[in-house]
Order: C-alpha cells, then sequence, then structure tokens
C-alpha cells in the first residue's frame, strides 16, 4: 500500500501559497492538463512561459487566460515541435535568451496512442521522439538555468509504463518489426520515468540541488487521443471518459504538487490513488521497479545521448542567470 504524505483529502492547490517571483516553463501547454496547470500557477501570480507547437492555439489560449484573470498576468509562449530536435534547439535559445531564472521545468506535452506507425523528422517512432528524446534534449539544453535559478524538472509520465511490453525494446525502439499503438506508447512513458529517476540519480550523487520529480494524470478528460489515436480508440475514450475520469484541472494537480511543493522525496511517483490510480486524492502512488531499473536507465541514457547527438555534463558548475544570459 502506498504511503499517505498529504492525508486523506491528498494534495490540492490551496497548498500553493503566493508564487510571485517565481517562473515557470510548461511543454504542451495550450490545453488539457497543461492549460489547466498554466492558469492555476498563473492565479498564484507566477510568471508562465508555454512551450507549445502551435502558435495560433497559443495566443488562443493566452487570450482565454487574460479573459478569465485579467490582462496583468505574465504569460507568454515559445514555439516548439518536441517532434524535431532542430525546433527543440531553436526553442531552447530562445528560452535562454528571454527567461532570466526557471524555477521548474513541466514536462508535460505529449502524444499517445498513434494508430499507425509515424516517424519523426529525425527518424525516431513518433511517441518515443516526442515524449522522450524531446524532452530528453529540452532538459538538458535548459539544465545550467535550472541548476543556477535552484529550480525543479518535472517529468509528467503515465501509468502506462508499468504495461505494454514493460521494457524499452532496445533491438527495435522503433517498432519497426510490429508496431502496435500501445506497446509503442508504453515505451515511451516508460522511457520518460526510467529517464526521470536516472537524472535523480545522478544529480543527486553529484550533491547537486535541482529537483526532478514524477508524476502522472490518471485518467483525465483531455484532448490527448484527438490527433494521434484510430477512430475506435477515439470512439471507446470518449464513451469511456464520461464515467471513469476525472477533469482535466484535477489531471494538472499532480504536475502542480511536483512544480511548487517542498519536501518531495526522490524515486517516487505523485498521482490520483483511487480506482488503480485513474481518479481520486493526489499523494504518492506505488512505483513499479521496472521504472528503477539502473542498468536499462544507463542504456537508455546512452541511446538518447546518441540520438539526440547532446551530451549532458552536470560536472560543470552553473553559472548565475544573469551571466548564463550574456553567455547564452
Amino acid at each position: 500500500m502506498a504511503i499517505k504524505q498529504f492525508g486523506n483529502k491528498g494534495w490540492t492547490p490551496d497548498n500553493i501559497g503566493s508564487l510571485a517571483g517565481k517562473t515557470y516553463v510548461i511543454t504542451g501547454a495550450n490545453s488539457g492538463t497543461g492549460y489547466q496547470a498554466t492558469r492555476i500557477l498563473l492565479s498564484k501570480g507566477a510568471k508562465v512561459v508555454m512551450m507549445n507547437r502551435n502558435p495560433d492555439k497559443s495566443l488562443m489560449a493566452i487570450t482565454e487566460l487574460k479573459e478569465t484573470l485579467g490582462t496583468n498576468i505574465d504569460i507568454s509562449f515559445i514555439t516548439m515541435d518536441l517532434g524535431s530536435l532542430t525546433s527543440v534547439k531553436k526553442a531552447a535559445s530562445q528560452l535562454l535568451d528571454e527567461v532570466e531564472k526557471v524555477d521548474a521545468l513541466i514536462c508535460n506535452g505529449a502524444i499517445a496512442q498513434v494508430a499507425k506507425q509515424q516517424l519523426t523528422v529525425d527518424g525516431f517512432e513518433s511517441q518515443l521522439g516526442v515524449n522522450h528524446y524531446g524532452h530528453f534534449l529540452l532538459c538538458g539544453l535548459l539544465y545550467p538555468r535550472i541548476e543556477a535559478s535552484n529550480g525543479r524538472i518535472v517529468v509528467v509520465g503515465s501509468t502506462a509504463y508499468k504495461m505494454g511490453k514493460k521494457r524499452i525494446q532496445f533491438e527495435d525502439v522503433n517498432f519497426d518489426s510490429r508496431y502496435t499503438a500501445w506497446d509503442s506508447y508504453a515505451q515511451s512513458k516508460l522511457a520518460q520515468v526510467m529517464f526521470a529517476y536516472e537524472l535523480q540519480r545522478r544529480i543527486q550523487s553529484l550533491g547537486k540541488s535541482v529537483q526532478v520529480h514524477v508524476c502522472h494524470p490518471g485518467a483525465s478528460r483531455t484532448n490527448l487521443l484527438k490527433d494521434t489515436a484510430s477512430t475506435f480508440s477515439k470512439v471507446l475514450w470518449a464513451v469511456m471518459s464520461r464515467f471513469i475520469a476525472q477533469s482535466a484541472e484535477k489531471g494538472a494537480w499532480p504536475q502542480l504538487l511536483c512544480a511548487t511543493q517542498d519536501g518531495l522525496t526522490s524515486e517516487t511517483l505523485y498521482g490520483p490513488t483511487k480506482r488503480a490510480d485513474t481518479v481520486g486524492p493526489v499523494d504518492i502512488n506505488n512505483l513499479d521497479k521496472i521504472a528503477l531499473d539502473e542498468e536499462a536507465a544507463e542504456r537508455l541514457w546512452t541511446l538518447s545521448e546518441k540520438a539526440t547527438s547532446f551530451t549532458w555534463d552536470l560536472n560543470s558548475p552553473s553559472l548565475t542567470p544573469d551571466i548564463q544570459k550574456s553567455n547564452s
């Protein structure tokens, strides 16, 4: 049985105090749980930078947020396609030029249940490319700024990490031989949580202050499947979600917890705790041991560095935000 850290009612945004002076960066924030997390952070006085693929939808989201919260909120966006390493590099460079500190990078953007195998422009299976490789590179590029800000990295995973094949299919990560929407999605989410816990271990071994936390939204009513899933899957989810899913707002609570709450622990998964961790009070979930497979995580890290042509250097000293900005 999972440990309760926040009591019977679990964690809620009521736990968040004033976030004035704080800056949060969220991927995939123009709809769904990312949008709701953005709205709540802004309502607490934070500055939020959304990193979204679609600029038109980003502008629409900003308009809606200003209509709801007032025109004085500090909200902006940077166009970024997680499925393109070139786009991720360009967006990260722009953010480093424009944003002096990052209190938390929330890796929320994702695609799911892609009906037929699709490859990114860089040749990766699309779910692995968007959900894992894109964030792996973004986290690495922004890490020095996050460290200089004494900030956090929040990885939004899914309970799908412990489903499907329950392993990284290193011999065929693109599922060229036998593609299934579910197995490839589950692999991408396993890759995300493995990366996060491996990053935790590496940071802690060096005595660094950056926190890395992992959460999942449970079953939430969002448009995640709208553009990628098969017609059958979309219809099935539309019917099921009326009875088993929670609101997108509640689905955002775990990432808000991980981005703002003090006293969180390592090698922990935060999310809803009822109905097989799909809905209910937000707290600690039981963590399947596959997520903490250090040998597989190290192998994934090496594969990810090779795929993204990016080598992490956690040993280099962090710079102050002002110095970093002038050198970026």
